[in-house]
């Protein structure tokens, strides 16, 4: 019996591994025997082979009903092999493989693996890989399953090495070590490790499926379950410093300057935040909320009681204009309370640092000093943040906006600069269901702001069929002036700064939709100079976007919160963060390049005042494709759970989960975070119970040893973004 972490090498040939590898990230017997089918054919069931559809790459099991082949030309040979499934045909055609032609035969089944073409309005299989005879005979079984394959390695090479691996590391039962603890198994009803994998991929019948599959999905719910558990355990067995704010302080006085009263849903949250700061141990809360539903209050709130009782907070924003953006908001709420120590500056008050890394030297020095003296009792910043310059006085809490971009390592790193484990709060303006929130933040207690502030105006949204109707795009520049000679303010967001094949907008979203279309994405470029010259000509137009100097970003979004500047061609720099209430009208073109809850982030930067907001979704797509009808729903509705709900449906697991960000694999293979609630809520109160009476998992080896699996692959995916 091999390991379960042998390289997968070991077992099969060379180029068959390597191609594993490189395309579907198997390294290890354990990672083949992993690699799940994802359907099965009925013993003796012909492929539909109406169903096939062009650029798949699929295996097809028909018969051949005729064989003929010419030379067409001096050096090219074509072999045409008709198949048929019985009801529908498909020519397969072989170039320069004239000793096919002996091995093919009129009524003989056979395999054919490759990528689906259209050649003259037909489907058609050009150089396919072939299973005749003993090879064909391998696919015996009363189910056959279909495995995630590509171009050069086809499902049923991945059956024989799979049928390899479970002879070799799976021949007899119970012979491999079980996370899953014999009581816990008993109790939900499920199978054995060893009996799952051998029935996942060698069932006799679809309940044994359905059975393999239900212990495995309860598998891989219930370790990332225990990771968060552990994490969870961790925090509150740390000690942490009590925040409580005093009387006649700085939180008080901030109160007592608030223009507008905070609305029941912050005051509750509020309130839940002081509970966790007076502990001692750390606070571990995600606050999420709807675009301007009031987060930033609620946090500053926290970081004002944590400065009141002698600490630091930190405030990690993921880019510089959303860093800079919230240093002007802070600093502009507090007025003279974060000016101490300056002249007209309040005694009560503290000062605000910003830190960002592309910040002058100079600048950059003083914001140092501030921080490791204290005299800074907020601090703003980028990722420089986590460099090992920033040393802080007594960060007493950690704060994070837009969670999702940043790792749990990340976080982390800022919080080790404390002496003492600091409280924690994230944010997200991305609403998460309970599934998700349970599985990918399950370390943290989560607060929610539904409601919105007094005085929010509602947001008119339309799609604009540039495509269909070229006049509805010269409107659209129509509306713009409308909105700047009413006295407001309209931004244009453009996918990509540039045209070169390196330019790229600031942040391409993991949710992102590429279009049908051929043409690039527009850009931000080519668009400013377009509209200045055409049909904005005589506006005051100024472009923001990830690669302009620091100064010049801070110095263009500071001139357009003053209005000094009526329309900013933008990329989604101005996502998240940027509140200009005088900012009315918003132009998202190539809007279907963007996903779904990436546009009600932007279209949440208008309607901020008291004029209403519109919001206009430009796109080249066609109605009734799956990019417009995103747009659609978009257009028709503001809840921006409702529209979590719907992007969630339509992204891949790991997408939610962060793995592609990197490139690599979601460790969930059978578990949905949005569909198996149930498996998750059961695995998470018995993971929790397992964890509370052995915190290290001493009594339960095999348990410890995927949970670690877990980790060192979070940590790898950590490193990469780094």
């Amino acid at each position: 019996m091999v390991s379960f972490r042998e390289p997968v090498r070991n077992i099969v040939g060379g180029p068959t591994a390597k191609e594993m590898t490189d395309r579907l990230g198997i390294a290890t017997v354990e990672d083949l025997l992993r690699h799940y089918p994802r359907r099965y054919y009925e013993r003796g069931e012909l492929t539909d082979l109406a169903r096939l559809t062009p650029g798949e790459i699929a295996t097809v099991q028909a018969t051949i009903a005729s064989v003929g082949g010419r030379q067409i030309r001096p050096k090219l040979h074509k072999l045409d092999v008709v198949i048929t499934d019985g009801r529908n045909r498909v020519t397969v055609t072989f170039f320069n493989q004239r000793y096919r032609e002996k091995l093919f035969v009129v009524g003989q089944q056979a395999f054919f693996a490759g990528k689906v073409e259209v050649f003259r309005n037909k489907l058609t299989l050009t150089n396919p890989e072939v299973a005749l005879g003993e090879d064909a005979e391998d696919f015996a079984g009363s189910l056959m399953p279909v495995y995630p394959a590509t171009a050069k390695l086809a499902s049923w090479r991945l059956r024989k090495a799979v049928r390899v691996a479970l002879d070799v590391a799976l021949p007899e039962a119970d012979q491999l070590p079980d996370p899953l603890p014999a009581e816990l198994r008993l109790r939900h009803g499920l199978m054995g490790l060893d009996d799952a994998l051998r029935l996942i991929h060698k069932p006799d019948t679809r309940d044994d499926v359905a059975r393999a599959r239900r212990r495995l999905t309860f598998d891989e719910a219930f370790v990332l379950q225990t990771v968060l558990a552990r994490r969870r355990a961790d925090a509150l067995a740390q000690p942490a410093t009590a925040r409580v704010p005093h009387a006649g302080g700085l939180l008080e006085a901030f109160d007592g300057r608030l223009p507008f009263t905070l609305t029941a849903g912050q005051q509750e949250v509020s309130a839940a935040v002081a509970t966790d700061l007076a502990r001692e141990h750390p606070m571990h809360r995600l606050l999420q909320g709807e675009v301007g539903s009031g987060k930033t209050v609620v946090a500053l709130r926290a970081m004002l009681a944590v400065v009141d009782s002698g600490g630091q907070a930190a405030l990690l924003a993921p880019t510089e204009v959303l860093a800079q953006q919230h240093h002007r908001s802070i600093t502009a709420m507090l007025g003279p309370l974060a000016e101490r120590g300056l002249l007209g500056g309040s005694d009560v008050g503290t000062r605000v640092a910003l830190l960002t890394g592309s910040q002058a030297t100079a600048a950059r020095r003083t914001n140092l000093l501030d921080i490791v003296s204290g005299d800074a009792g907020i601090v703003v910043g980028t990722h420089a943040l986590i460099q090992d310059v920033v040393e802080f006085q007594d960060l007493g809490l950690v704060v994070v906006d837009e969670q999702h971009r940043f790792g749990v390592e990340q976080r982390d790193a800022l919080r080790g600069k404390a002496k003492v484990p600091p409280h924690l709060l994230v944010m997200t303006a991305t609403p998460i269901p309970r599934t998700v929130a349970m599985t990918v933040f399950g370390d943290l207690d989560v607060s929610t702001l539904t409601e919105l502030p007094g005085g929010r105006s509602p947001i008119e949204s339309h799609v604009v069929p540039a495509g269909e109707k070229p006049h509805f795009l010269e409107r659209t520049w129509q509306r713009v002036r409308e909105e700047v000679a009413a006295g407001h303010q309209v931004y244009v967001v453009c996918p990509r700064i540039g045209t070169g094949p390196d330019e790229v907008a600031d942040d391409v979203p993991a949710d992102a939709e590429a279009t049908t279309a051929l043409r690039p994405a527009v850009a931000v470029e080519d668009v400013a100079p377009m509209l200045a010259e055409g049909p904005l000509a005589g506006l005051r137009l100024e472009v923001l976007h990830g690669r302009l100097p620091s100064d010049t970003k801070e110095d263009v979004m500071a001139r357009f919160a003053a209005g000094a500047v009526d329309v900013l061609v933008a990329t989604t720099v101005v996502e998240v963060g940027v509140d200009v209430a005088n900012a009315t009208g918003m132009v998202v073109l190539d809007a279907d390049r963007f996903g779904v809850s990436q546009l009600h982030q932007l279209r949440g930067r208008v309607g901020r005042g008291s004029a209403p907001g519109l919001c206009l979704l430009v796109t080249d797509a066609e109605a009734g494709t799956p990019a417009r009808d995103r747009l659609e729903a978009v257009a028709a509705t503001l809840d921006g759970f409702e529209l979590s709900r719907l992007d969630l449906e339509t992204r891949r697991e790991g997408d939610v989960l962060g793995a592609s960000q990197s490139g690599r694999r979601s460790s969930l293979r059978l578990l949905s975070v949005l569909r198996d609630e149930a498996v998750i809520s059961e695995a998470r109160d018995d993971a929790t119970a397992l964890v509370a009476a052995d915190p290290e998992l001493s009594g339960h080896p095999a348990l410890r040893e995927a949970v670690e699996a877990v980790l060192a692959e979070q940590r790898a995916d950590y490193l990469e973004k780094a």
